[in-house]
């Protein structure tokens, strides 16, 4: 069996198992196009991101995920289940109790809270064009009316607020989940697009930070035509801290 889908309350998830498992897992959390039903997921339906699934099960990992509310924008109802999810693998599937982590886009705002929340159970994580700050991904969409309303009401939604709290809860927010990580952490950055330039500014400054603190954290910036080298980067950043049971 290659991968199952099932339900968890009321979000479905799916889990792709390796041909030959090594014992460890990843943990997926997608971006605000992700989503998982009965019979598939955005990431056995996208070319690229199924070529990451396969090389990734080739390397005999075993990969989960859920489909966290849809576009839950890190809200804490998204945190909680992606916590329900790993309890249930590991009380469901043959995995080391420490996993890996891939989040893409809004995704990072989950790793980033579980990193924090669960440190000692995660070994490593990658982050792909990683929205770190809500705040900040919110005043780059101001210049797009029509997708800068949309954000607010999917962020009112999320967190069950009326949409003029909505910049009263970011300055809350931005309680910096991006210090003090303790667990290694890789950025890969596709410069693709206006907006991943503009969030690359916005990793320069981090970087500066992380680099004060001796935080764990690096960033690595590629093409879009070397995407496909992303799951070898992967497993040889993983394989780094996979020495220690």
């Amino acid at each position: 069996m290659e991968s199952r889908n099932f339900q968890l309350d009321t979000e479905w998830c799916m889990i792709h198992y390796p041909n030959k498992p090594s014992g460890f897992g990843i943990l997926v959390i997608g971006d605000d196009r992700h989503f998982v039903d009965r019979n598939c997921s955005f990431w056995t339906q996208n070319e690229g991101k199924y070529s990451l699934i396969k090389n990734l099960r080739e390397d005999g990992y075993t990969l989960f995920y859920s489909n966290l509310y849809g576009r839950h924008w890190g809200s804490n109802r998204a945190v909680e289940k992606a916590q329900c999810l790993y309890e249930h693998i590991l009380r469901t599937e043959i995995i080391n109790e420490k996993i890996h982590i891939i989040a893409e886009g809004m995704g990072a705002l989950v790793a980033l809270r579980l990193l924090h929340e669960m440190s000692d159970l995660i070994r490593s994580a990658v982050l792909i064009n990683p929205i770190l700050s809500l705040k900040h991904h919110l005043d780059q969409e101001k210049e797009h009316k029509f997708f800068y309303k949309k954000l607010l009401k999917e962020l009112a939604v999320s967190y069950e607020i009326e949409t003029d709290k909505v910049t009263e809860l970011l300055t809350k927010h931005e309680k910096n989940l991006t210090s003090g990580v303790k667990v290694p952490v890789r950025i890969i950055q596709v410069l693709a697009g206006g907006r991943a330039y503009k969030q690359s500014e916005y990793l320069k400054k981090r970087s500066i930070q992380w680099e004060n603190e001796n935080s764990p954290v690096s960033v690595f910036y590629i093409l879009p035509d070397k995407k496909q080298r992303m799951s070898s980067q992967m497993t040889s950043f993983f394989s780094k801290y996979e020495k220690v049971l």
